[in-house]
C-alpha cells in the first residue's frame, strides 16, 4: 500500500509570466496569412480598370497596412527566436505549422509590387531599386525554400492528412513570375537587364506550376481516399486555386513583355515576341479554366464542412490571396479579348473580397482579444524559458570548469612533472606512455599526478570524474 504524498511534497508552480511573453511565445508562422490577405485586397484594387482619387487612396491605406503587418510579424517571431529558440525551431519542424514558413516571402512580394505601383509613378523609388528588389526577393525565395523542403520532406507524412497548404513551400518560387511582370511594367524594354527579368520569370513560373501541380494531383488522390476535408482543413482547399490562377495571371503578363522585349533585342527570331505572346495567352485561358473549377469545386461543400470557432480563424485567410490570381485574370482577358463585361465582372468579385476582408479582420481581432489566438499559457513559456536559462548556465559552468582545469594543469599538474624521473618526464611531455612505468593499465600516478595514454594529457587524481574516463585497462 503506497503512502499518499504529503501536500508539501508536491511541487506548486507559483510562477506566473507577462502576456506579452506569453504573446511572443505563442506567435506563429500562421500570422503571415493576415498580411498576405491584405496586400491581396490591395492588389486586387489596384487592377480594378476605372480608377479613381478615393481608390487611390484606400489603395494607399492597404498597402501601408500590409507593411506594419509584415513588419509585426517579422519582428515578433524575431523576438521568438532570440527569447525562445525552442519554440521557434518547434514551430519550423512542425508539419503542419512549418508550411507557412514561406509565406514570408509572399509577403515580401506583396510589399514589392505595391511599391512598383505606388512609389515609382510618384518618383520616390527608382527602377534600379526595383530591380535590386527583385533579384532580392528571388534568393529569398530560394533560400528560404529549399531548405524547408529539406527539413520537410526529411520525415514521411500521411497522405490521407494531406492540404493544399502543403504547396506554400513552393510557392514563393511560383510566385517569381508574378513579380517579375510587374517588376517589367517599369523597366524598359530596350535595357538589357529587361531580359533577365523576363527569362527568370518565365523559369521560376515553370518550376512553380509544375511542382503545385503535382501537390494538386495529390489533392484528389486525398479527395479520393477520405472525402471533402472537415474543419480547418476545409479552407485550404482554397489554396490550390492559387497555381493555376497565379500562373494564369503571370503567363499572359509575361507574353504580353515578352512581346515587346524579344523584338528589341533581336532574340530568337522575328516574330518570337508575337509567338510567346499567343501562347501565353492560350496557355493562361487554360489555365484559368482550371482555377475556376477548383475554387469552385472548394467553394461548394465549404459551408457544410467548415466549423465555426474562433481559434480557427486563421485557416479562414486562406479565402482570400489564393483567388487574387484567377480573379485578376479576369481583368487582363478582359483587356487581351476586348471584352468589358469583364471588368464589370471583376469589379464584383474584387468587393466581394474586400467584403470577405472587412469579416475576417473583425473576427480575428475578436479572437487576438479574447486570447483564442497567439497566446500560450504559462506553463509552455515557463518551460521553454527555464530550458534557455538552465542552457545558458550550463555554458557558463562549462567555461569556467575549463578555465580552471587550465589553471589547475599549470598551477600543480606541471609542478609534479618537474619532479619526476628524466626518462619519464620527457615522455609525458611528448604525450607518450612513460617507458619505465611499470603499471600494467594505460595510466599511471605519479608525484600525485594521473596520466593516461588514452588521451595525452595530464589530469589531477582529484578529478575523478576524468580518471575513471581515463583509467581503461590496456595490456603494455
Amino acid at each position: 500500500m503506497s503512502a499518499t504524498p504529503s501536500p508539501s511534497a508536491t511541487p506548486v508552480t507559483t510562477e506566473h509570466v507577462g502576456k506579452l511573453a506569453r504573446r511572443i511565445h505563442g506567435w506563429s508562422w500562421q500570422a503571415f496569412p493576415i498580411g498576405m490577405g491584405t496586400g491581396a485586397v490591395y492588389v486586387s484594387l489596384v487592377d480594378i480598370h476605372h480608377q479613381s482619387s478615393v481608390l487611390t487612396h484606400i489603395e494607399t491605406v492597404f498597402f501601408f497596412l500590409n507593411i506594419v503587418l509584415f513588419l509585426l510579424n517579422t519582428s515578433t517571431l524575431a523576438l521568438q527566436a532570440i527569447l525562445y529558440p525552442r519554440q521557434s525551431w518547434r514551430l519550423i519542424k512542425d508539419p503542419a505549422k512549418g508550411v507557412f514558413v514561406p509565406l514570408i516571402v509572399l509577403s515580401f512580394a506583396t510589399i514589392i509590387i505595391g511599391i512598383v505601383n505606388t512609389a515609382v509613378p510618384l518618383g520616390h523609388v527608382s527602377t534600379d531599386t526595383i530591380y535590386a528588389l527583385f533579384w532580392t526577393y528571388v534568393a529569398f525565395a530560394v533560400i528560404v525554400c529549399f531548405p524547408m523542403l529539406m527539413i520537410w520532406f526529411n520525415k514521411p507524412h500521411d497522405i490521407t492528412t494531406f492540404t493544399p497548404a502543403w504547396a506554400f513551400l513552393i510557392f514563393p518560387m511560383m510566385l517569381v513570375g508574378v513579380v517579375a511582370f510587374n517588376v517589367l511594367d517599369v523597366i524598359p524594354a530596350t535595357e538589357t537587364r529587361a531580359i533577365g527579368v523576363l527569362l527568370t520569370g518565365y523559369f521560376f513560373q515553370g518550376l512553380g506550376t509544375f511542382m503545385t501541380l503535382f501537390y494538386i494531383c495529390i489533392y484528389f488522390v486525398r479527395l479520393m481516399t477520405t472525402g471533402f476535408m472537415d474543419g480547418q482543413q476545409a479552407n485550404a482547399a482554397f489554396v490550390a486555386v492559387g497555381p493555376p490562377g497565379f500562373t494564369a495571371l503571370a503567363l499572359r503578363n509575361l507574353g504580353d513583355h515578352a512581346r515587346e522585349i524579344l523584338p528589341a533585342h533581336h532574340l530568337v527570331s522575328d516574330n518570337a515576341g508575337e509567338i510567346f505572346y499567343a501562347a501565353s495567352v492560350l496557355a493562361s485561358l487554360m489555365l484559368f479554366g482550371l482555377a475556376v473549377f477548383l475554387f469552385l469545386f472548394g467553394a461548394l461543400p465549404w459551408w457544410s464542412k467548415i466549423h465555426i470557432h474562433l481559434r480557427e480563424i486563421l485557416g479562414c485567410w486562406s479565402l482570400t490571396f489564393p483567388n487574387v490570381g484567377w480573379i485578376a485574370t479576369i481583368r487582363v482577358l478582359g483587356d487581351t479579348f476586348a471584352i468589358s463585361g469583364f471588368y464589370t465582372l471583376h469589379l464584383v468579385l474584387v468587393v466581394a473580397m474586400c467584403a470577405v476582408w472587412l469579416v475576417l479582420f473583425v473576427l480575428t481581432l475578436a479572437a487576438f482579444w479574447k486570447g483564442k489566438i497567439f497566446l500560450d499559457n504559462d506553463e509552455d513559456v515557463l518551460r521553454d524559458h527555464r530550458h534557455f536559462a538552465v542552457h545558458a548556465h550550463i555554458l557558463h559552468e562549462k567555461g569556467k570548469s575549463e578555465a580552471h582545469r587550465e589553471n589547475d594543469v599549470h598551477g600543480h599538474v606541471m609542478p609534479a612533472l618537474l619532479h619526476a624521473p628524466t626518462p619519464v618526464r620527457n615522455d609525458l611531455e611528448q604525450g607518450l606512455r612513460p617507458t619505465n612505468c611499470e603499471c600494467r593499465t594505460a595510466s599511471c600516478s605519479i608525484g600525485g599526478v594521473y596520466y593516461s595514454s588514452t588521451a595525452p594529457t595530464l589530469v589531477d587524481v582529484t578529478d575523478q570524474t576524468q580518471m575513471l574516463r581515463l583509467a581503461t585497462p590496456r595490456l603494455p
